[in-house]
């Protein structure tokens, strides 16, 4: 106030002076005032602090300071985020500083990157100046990933048993073959009598040698199983029956074998069953490139009785002395090298792998790394559930110890120590990152070219129109991106069906997976997996589903009596099976019960029209139609409707009708009748055809095929 008061003194003394306009001018018989100035003063009479009596008030005008602009640091490709991130503001400010430019808002989301000039009139516009960010020079990151070791010194191996996968379509006897060349009762436990994962089982024969025997799943949905089987094995068994002959997932099973340039020796299964030809099974399999030895080939073919146990010695011979030509051996010496054949979580055990070790002797206490887990060996056991304290090459284990649950199909290696693996799981989870990221920037940089294109081109189609044409114009066109109504919304969530997906092992759920890939019936139901995962229902996957209004499907795993009651108190359907086609049989039940019913008109009953006259009924004349029934019979309870030529002029129900005098419900095919509709204003002409029909509801099926 002080600084004020000075100034206005300071004016009104200088104007006083010189004749400002600000103040009326004096007369010019006026002799001058000749107390102006401690008039003058007494307006500027307050002293700032520490200034003495009688000194000078200084006269200097008093400068405002300017104010000083932000500088917001920028850079080549930054994204919405990161320039509000750069401003100190919200993202929103960004969206409101481009505003009426040429940048299209609707579709700008946070991780879009702006180009230099929108970057540049955004600061601009939020009253602030740009400066670029130094460039810092980024250290390369070192790889810390580890690798197969090199081959090993010839001297070091030894001879080692064979990993034989036993492959073929679904039914035909795989495992059954397996239980009795090991004496055991597999295939009795299995749900729905099919193999649904990768066995490992040792088999020692009569004669000492030992065989690794893989038994994968036959059916169509486990194709990656199968894969995966035959990508870690040295001989492929290829069972065929013989009263069934080459099926699809014997050829898939085949083209399995090829790629991973495995030798095959044919089993043909069933040969006890009475009137089949096993000749006629390796006819069929010339046609598939698998020639047997007396077609000229070079594969044995043995007929076998898996359930009888006939010949089985003969195949387990035929196979060894295959392994014998071979020269299978390994290196027992050295870091441990395997791959996953199979993952789960056990209660008791937590993570589980089944593994086949490839080099090196397992122990407890070793460091393994597969994909970006790792494990310290506490435990090792056999197909039998027996502890065990070493495996070597061609032994299959389950591996107690993970601290995450690796996929199925990862290398497993060994490391030095804890650190090592850690180093080489951080590593990998950059990697991965990295990757994805150029993913995403690839997906935005293709999405940003898409809508310039689309921009430039919606502009040079309204460039000859006025702003506010434009304007109109491109409010039309983008009037469907507009938020729905709350009933649109209500109908688009009801024909979606969220899920959760359960499995035992890490391969079943990956197959489901699988199935669910080739869902394409997206326009009559979406299907979206919110999660999913191995190991029993927990009380978060019912918080999950009930978050999502999902259906739980669980593939060989339980649910405890808490999940199940909280699952039943919430109204989350849990949906178990056993068998993995009858999941998927579910799951397309429950899809189709999510969409709207179809209506079906079935005609009851046709009249035509063959006169026509009014009924007198109080003061009022009602038309009535005399008619004769054509077909069928009419119907007073249904709908009807009046046709005349090609148009449909009215539908309803009928009010009267009447045969000769009487009321009557119905009028049977070519009795006469007269009737009146619930439309007092039609006007009935002799030619006109009269429909009795009704309509029911009829449930749509979801149009999806599996493929089995």
């Amino acid at each position: 106030m002080k600084r004020i008061a000075a100034l206005v003194g300071r004016t009104a003394l200088s104007c006083w002076h010189h004749g400002s306009p600000l103040l009326p001018p004096l007369p010019a018989w006026a002799p001058g005032p000749p107390y102006t100035c401690p008039q003058i003063r007494h307006l500027a009479a307050k002293q700032n602090k520490g200034q003495f009596k009688g000194q000078k008030i200084n006269s200097k005008p008093v400068k405002l300071e300017k104010q000083q602009k932000q500088e917001v640091e920028i850079k080549q490709r930054m994204t919405v985020s990161e320039l509000a991130k750069a401003m100190n503001k919200d993202i929103d400010h960004v969206y409101e500083a481009l505003l009426n430019t040429d940048v299209d808002l609707d579709e700008l989301e946070p991780d879009t990157v702006l180009d230099e000039k929108w970057i540049k009139e955004a600061v601009k516009r939020s009253g602030m100046k740009h400066k670029w960010a130094k460039l810092v020079e980024t250290k390369v990151r070192e790889n810390k990933d580890i690798q197969r070791q090199p081959p090993p010194d010839p001297a070091q191996l030894v001879p080692r048993a064979p990993v034989v996968t036993i492959m073929g379509h679904v039914d035909h006897g795989k495992t059954t073959l397996l239980d009795s060349l090991r004496k055991s009762q597999i295939a009795a436990h299995e749900a729905g009598g099919i193999t649904q994962h990768i066995g490992a089982f040792r088999v020692q024969l009569p004669s000492g040698e030992k065989i690794t025997f893989l038994d994968t799943p036959g059916h169509a949905a486990f194709s990656a199983m199968r894969a995966r089987g035959a990508m870690v094995t040295d001989i492929v068994i290829l069972v065929v029956a013989a009263d069934d002959g080459v099926m699809n997932q014997t050829i898939e099973s085949i083209q399995h074998a090829k790629k991973a340039k495995v030798p095959i020796i044919v089993a043909v299964n069933k040969c006890d069953k009475p009137q089949v030809d096993p000749q006629r099974v390796k006819e069929e399999l010339v046609g598939h490139d698998v020639i047997c030895e007396e077609f000229g080939g070079e594969i044995q073919a043995i007929h076998v009785s898996a359930l009888k146990g006939d010949n089985l010695l003969e195949l387990a011979e035929a196979t060894v002395t295959l392994a014998e030509v071979l020269e299978l051996k390994g290196d027992p010496t050295g870091l441990v090298e395997g791959t996953v054949i199979e993952s789960r979580t056990d209660k008791g055990k937590g993570p589980v792998t089944t593994a086949i070790i490839q080099r090196g002797t397992l122990r407890k206490g070793c460091t393994l790394v597969a994909g970006k887990c790792w494990a310290k060996v506490r435990y090792i056991f056999d197909e039998y559930n027996q502890a065990m304290n070493e495996a070597g090459p061609s032994i299959p284990v389950e591996i107690v110890g993970w601290k995450d649950l690796p996929s199925a199909g990862e290398e497993i290696l060994e490391v030095e120590s804890e650190q090592r693996a850690r180093e080489v799981v951080e590593w990998r989870s950059f990697m991965e990152e990295q990757d994805k990221l150029k993913e995403d920037q690839q997906v935005i940089e293709a999405k940003q070219k898409q809508h310039q294109e689309s921009y430039k081109k919606d502009r040079e189609s309204m460039a000859h129109l006025s702003w506010r044409q434009r304007r109109a114009a491109l409010y039309r066109a983008n009037k469907h991106k507009l938020s729905h109504r709350v009933s649109e919304k209500t109908e688009m969530e009801e024909l979606t069906l969220p899920i959760i997906v359960k499995g035992d092992v890490d391969g079943s759920v990956e197959a489901i997976l699988n199935i669910l890939e080739s869902y394409d019936a997206d326009d009559q139901c979406e299907l979206d997996v919110v999660h999913f995962g191995v190991g029993d229902i927990s009380e978060r996957d019912i918080n999950l589903a009930e978050t999502f209004s999902g259906t739980i499907y669980g593939f060989n795993v339980a649910a405890n009596k808490l999940v199940q009651q909280m699952a039943a108190k919430k109204g989350i359907p849990l949906r178990l099976h056993r068998v993995i086609y009858k999941l998927i049989d579910e799951l397309k039940d429950d899809l189709s019960s999510k969409l709207p019913p179809t209506t079906e008109e079935n005609i009851i009953g046709e009249a035509s029209v063959l006169a026509t006259f009014d009924v007198t009924v109080g003061k009022k004349k009602i038309p009535v139609a005399g008619c004769r029934v054509q077909k069928g019979q009419l119907d007073k309870k249904m709908k009807f409707r009046l046709i005349r030529g090609r148009n449909i002029l009215w539908e309803g129900s009928v009010t009267t009708l009447k045969h000769l005098k009487d009321d009557v419900l119905t009028v049977k095919t070519g009795m006469e009748c007269g009737l009146s509709l619930d439309n007092e204003e039609l006007e009935y002409k002799p030619g006109d055809e009269i429909v009795c029909y009704n309509e029911s509801e009829i449930k749509q099926k979801i149009s999806w095929d599996p493929g089995f």
